[in-house]
């Protein structure tokens, strides 16, 4: 593979991505109608019941719309990985996918092509939402809005690299809607997202637990504490392991040879 033609590949994803992105604008506003009723219904609906403590990266009490606000864009990252998970379904069968696969490119690159065009479209959706929470006077430092781009990167890639994997085990466009029941929304409602941990541990330890080691709760934790200009190791190490894991297992389930497409494709199991 020499630099050249990766460039031009490269390049040729991510404006397709972008391209699809900028014609499907009910993409656009159903990736930001989400969470803003979650900010401006939900949040405020359990704002007198659910009171949050002094707790870090936070130095005063505050509002249960501040909290949330970190969880509500990794809800953003969280669903667009699973869309593009959705469209990767579509292009493996008989979109542009499907004939890049067989080219001679390594899938590891092809794929982590994919993977860093979907996340360059989830930033750009988390900092739209961020604007508009601007105007609902949920502000963080202005250093914590540039210090929030690389925790979004790698949040993006990971979440993005988990929706690849779960796209390898996906045999058809119907079979979307069981993963949206069983991976996505217990990842988003099992995790530090919309309640602090020391919280959950006061309803339930199993859940408590669960939600320790949730890759979806270190991740709303490294862009939480990254959105007031902090840097949580611990949240950044298991998100880093997280999407090295399932980048590998993601590249692996694509291997025409040892992967999920064996399988599919009737080969030896």
């Amino acid at each position: 593979m020499r630099l050249k033609h990766a460039f031009i590949a490269l390049k040729g994803i991510i404006k397709r991505e972008l391209w699809r992105f900028l014609l499907q604008r009910e993409r656009f506003i159903a990736a930001l109608v989400r969470p803003l009723v979650w900010l401006f219904v939900f949040a405020a609906g359990f704002r007198s019941t659910l009171g949050i403590a002094i707790m870090p990266p936070y130095e005063t009490y505050i509002l249960y719309e501040v909290y949330i606000s970190a969880g509500l864009i990794g809800m953003i990252q969280l669903f667009n990985g699973m869309q593009s998970s959705l469209s990767m379904v579509y292009d493996r069968e008989m979109g542009s996918m499907k004939t890049l696969l067989v080219s001679p490119l390594p899938r590891w690159f092809l794929l982590t092509g994919k993977l860093m065009a979907g996340t360059f479209v989830s930033i750009l959706q988390a900092y739209v939402f961020l604007l508009i929470a601007w105007f609902y006077d949920i502000q963080a430092p202005w250093l914590g809005y540039l210090t929030l781009f690389p925790a979004l990167v790698l949040t993006g890639l990971m979440l993005g690299a988990l929706g690849m994997l779960l796209s390898s085990f996906i045999k058809q466009l119907e079979n979307f809607a069981g993963v949206m029941n069983f991976v996505i929304f217990p990842m988003f409602f099992m995790s530090t997202a919309l309640y602090p941990l020391w919280k959950i541990k006061e309803s339930s330890e199993l859940l408590h637990t669960l939600a320790s080691y949730n890759p979806f709760s270190q991740a709303v934790e490294l862009l939480r504490f990254a959105l007031y200009g902090q840097f949580n190791l611990a949240a950044f190490v298991y998100t880093l392991v997280a999407f090295i894991v399932f980048l590998l297992v993601a590249v692996w389930g694509y291997n025409p040879s040892k992967g999920m497409m064996v399988r599919k494709a009737g080969g030896p199991s």
